[in-house]
């Protein structure tokens, strides 16, 4: 690889520290970011009014107007569960087949994971921070038990966007890539454990473990269970009838439902539940949203991501662009769907070049790969959400994934040759 060809990745480097700067000089998670799409287009020279209508056309994506509405959702039924006492009911209900208290902190996350809806480790945080009540963790350790268990399931459950992309794609039947992909699920549960369990001192037991009960635990949990399998339900009916509405607002129609039952259910006025609209921590997780949306606009519509692609090369020019590729845009983006979206088409390209026959191994290093960028990306929305509801300084945090997320993307590696 000559110098030119790594000038593309000089600048990206050179946004990605700004923006970080920016994050941890308080500038403002969404300034951070929409100011890293104008380095963006200054350092790949974009005119200016190129980018505007880049940034325009970006806040005019439909996707966008979905994504703020499951996020708020999440926001307004997870406010509702913690502020009516639900989330400690329920808690205390399943404490009676949870008794281990490190398996407590991992569970709740590991179970919203089964909803692949973007944001939902808020959905879990209340969760977290009632079952770590008592036992003196920092927002931190809470923070990264939170955000890591949520996504052990990325490689291996079928719901999600990115694996059904990625098959398509490759044209490897979907049953087929989970076969292969399932490590990656144990390879994760095993890293978290490790990194952020494991480390927690002795955690008390409850003294007295209360009765099972599974009227109780069916009854408190039920908008949970609503948000999660109506949701998918939902999903499914839109998908499976091909009507003309995007999946999505299925999770939309289930978390509404969910809401509903919630607030029925703990006699909540609605005067209460629109109040919730008033707080300023909800329309800064908007704005953060729409910043997310003009930088990812600037990055796909602005040609970068192909920038970045055409400057790797060479004899090991597939395997460099499987294992770098996707580890690039989901670092960049903090989104599954980003990297194997805009780098699956490319690593596919360079196998069409090269003459040779795609091999499952390589789609498989590719996810890995993209995972473990996703997973350190300081702009992950389920990252940035969650630093947000425990008060916790991203700057603070974002170090600990480091280690664990190298770790992913060296297993990848190493379970790439073993394919191979």
């Amino acid at each position: 690889m000559d110098t030119a060809s790594l000038i593309p990745l000089s600048k990206i480097l050179l946004v990605f520290t700004a923006m970080v700067l920016g994050i941890k000089f308080r500038l403002g998670i969404g300034l951070s970011i929409l100011g890293g799409s104008v380095l963006t287009g200054f350092l790949f020279q974009i005119p200016f009014t190129q980018w505007i209508l880049i940034a325009v056309s970006s806040l005019l994506d439909y996707k966008l107007v979905l994504l703020a509405m499951i996020v708020t959702l999440i926001m307004l039924l997870s406010r509702i569960l913690e502020n009516t006492g639900q989330s400690k009911r329920l808690m205390r209900e399943l404490s009676g087949i949870l008794p281990w208290p490190k398996f407590r902190l991992a569970f709740f996350p590991a179970l919203i994971g089964l909803l692949p809806m973007p944001g939902g480790a808020v959905f879990s945080a209340p969760m977290v921070k009632t079952a770590a009540q008592g036992h003196g963790l920092s927002g931190k350790e809470k923070v990264l038990i939170n955000y890591w268990f949520r996504h052990v399931w990325e490689l291996i459950w079928p719901l999600y966007p990115g694996l059904i992309l990625a098959a398509h794609l490759s044209g490897i039947p979907l049953v087929k890539l989970l076969g292969y992909t399932w490590p990656g699920m144990v390879i994760c549960v095993l890293l978290g454990w490790y990194f952020y369990l494991y480390p927690i001192k002795k955690l008390s037991y409850p003294e007295q473990i209360p009765k099972f009960s599974a009227g109780n635990t069916f009854y408190e949990s039920f908008p949970l269970l609503m948000a999660i399998a109506g949701s998918l339900s939902l999903e499914a009916l839109v998908w499976s009838l091909n009507l003309p509405f995007d999946p999505e607002t299925g999770l939309v129609a289930g978390l509404f439902i969910a809401i509903v039952i919630c607030a029925v259910q703990n006699k909540v006025p609605m005067s209460s539940v629109m109040g919730y609209f008033k707080e300023k921590h909800l329309w800064q997780m908007v704005f953060v949203i729409l910043s997310i949306f003009v930088f990812k606009g600037i990055l796909d519509k602005g040609g970068i991501v192909g920038e970045i692609s055409g400057s790797i090369s060479g004899k090991s020019a597939l395997l460099a662009a499987t294992a770098l590729l996707p580890m690039i845009v989901g670092l960049i983006s903090g989104i599954t769907i980003a990297f194997v979206g805009s780098t699956f088409p490319l690593i596919i390209g360079v196998v069409d070049q090269l003459g040779i026959e795609l091999n499952t191994a390589y789609v498989v290093l590719g996810l890995f790969s993209g995972l473990a960028g996703v997973m350190v990306s300081p702009i992950h929305i389920c990252f940035i959400l969650t630093c947000e509801f425990f008060h916790t300084n991203i700057a603070k945090v974002w170090p600990g994934l480091f280690l664990p997320s190298l770790l992913l993307f060296l297993s990848g590696i190493v379970y790439f040759f073993i394919l191979a």
